[in-house]
């Protein structure tokens, strides 16, 4: 099950941690990467280690999604490089959080600009091939705050929220052609970010999560694995919600 042998996938953000878990999971399925991010250095690390690893012949395109101009050339840097373009996922995201009353426009701007605007151009520039191919799954990491909302993150929770949004409307546009437009919503999720937190703190984030526990990059992958693979080719328009029970959204 889930074979993406043969497939392509475009995955942004790709050295974080959600986004290295997500790129090793289509990889670990036989899917051959575009890996884009902003830091050079450390994307190219990490391309050299999935290709050591778990073999394939990977590529990496930086890209600073703050910029119109470097994420209109993404999508066609990834098919003319992988020769096609299977699937897209949306992952790269940034927060600038602040209570509303002190939010300055430049932090309200600088999330939208990478978390939404960014992610709709992709989104845009992708469809063509894949209505093209007559197949095509895009995918956009979301986060259940873009659903419950969250005190500080007026800007980022909107910018989530927007992303279900647009990828409803937007598998309305592409279901004739083959193309499925899905989301994953992540909650609490161990990252090197979150390990660095004190263990009071993790354990009251815990305390609000069910299952007594943060998810792990592995849980995300495994759901973008799923929507990316032809198992999945009846599913559009939807928010696949991994948070353990933290918010139980229909």
């Amino acid at each position: 099950m889930f074979n993406l042998s043969g497939k392509t996938a475009l995955v942004t953000g790709a050295s974080g941690g959600i986004g290295s878990a997500i790129a090793i999971a289509l990889a670990k399925q036989g899917a051959r990467l575009a890996l884009s991010g902003s830091n050079g250095d450390k994307l190219r690390a990490f391309r050299e280690q999935l290709n050591d690893e778990i073999g394939g012949d990977h590529v990496e395109i930086t890209c600073d999604l703050s910029n119109t101009e470097s994420v209109e050339h993404l999508v066609p840097a990834t098919v003319d490089t992988l020769g096609k373009m299977d699937i897209l996922v949306n992952n790269a995201g940034i927060t600038r959080d602040n209570l509303a009353m002190r939010m300055k426009d430049e932090e309200w701007d600088q999330v939208m600009k990478v978390n939404l605007e960014a992610a709709f151009r992709l989104m845009r520039a992708s469809a063509r091939p894949m209505m093209k191919a007559r197949q095509g799954r895009i995918i956009s990491i979301t986060s259940v705050v873009g659903a419950t909302g969250n005190p500080g993150q007026m800007n980022y929770a909107a910018a989530k929220a927007g992303l279900v949004g647009m990828s409803k409307s937007l598998a309305q546009e592409l279901a004739s052609r083959g193309v499925t437009v899905n989301c994953v919503a992540p909650g609490f999720i161990r990252t090197a970010m979150t390990d660095e937190l004190p263990d009071a703190q993790k354990d009251a984030l815990n305390a609000r999560i069910p299952m007594g526990r943060m998810g792990e990059g592995e849980d995300i992958g495994a759901a973008v694995a799923y929507l990316a693979s032809d198992e999945a080719s009846y599913v559009t328009g939807q928010t696949l919600h991994v948070n353990g029970g933290m918010a139980m959204l229909g």
